[in-house]
């Protein structure tokens, strides 16, 4: 599986809709803009067909710093961006899995062995 980038999806955006990659990058890089300003201000984003970013809190928890694995710390409560994906979304994604098995080698799903396991 590849990793496509922003700079991707503007070449095949452009290629498209017939539009310069200049201004598909300034179209972009506004819905990213907006995308993020409304979710700071805790707006939840729906896009349909597509899904939805919501802001969620993750609750304070005790950490341990590795370096120090006697030490306890307590992380504060933050911000995090969620995103659920919607219906078509996820009926789309789940064609992936056949590809995915099939690349592991033994069909089973799960990961290669580490080396520590061999």
């Amino acid at each position: 599986m590849a990793t496509i980038t922003k700079r991707d999806l503007v070449v095949e955006l452009s290629n498209r809709t017939g539009l310069t990659q200049n201004q598909v990058f300034d179209m972009l890089q506004h819905v990213l803009d907006l995308i993020t300003e409304e979710l700071s201000k805790g707006n939840e984003v729906t896009l349909r067909r597509f899904g939805t970013f919501e802001v969620r809190v993750a609750k304070p928890k005790i950490g341990r710093n590795p370096n120090k694995p006697g030490s306890e710390m307590q992380i504060p409560p933050r911000s995090v961006v969620r995103f659920k994906p919607g219906n078509e979304m996820k009926a789309q994604v789940a064609s992936v899995l056949p590809k995915l098995v099939s690349h592991d080698g033994d069909g089973d799903g799960s990961a290669p062995p580490t080396a520590a396991a061999l």
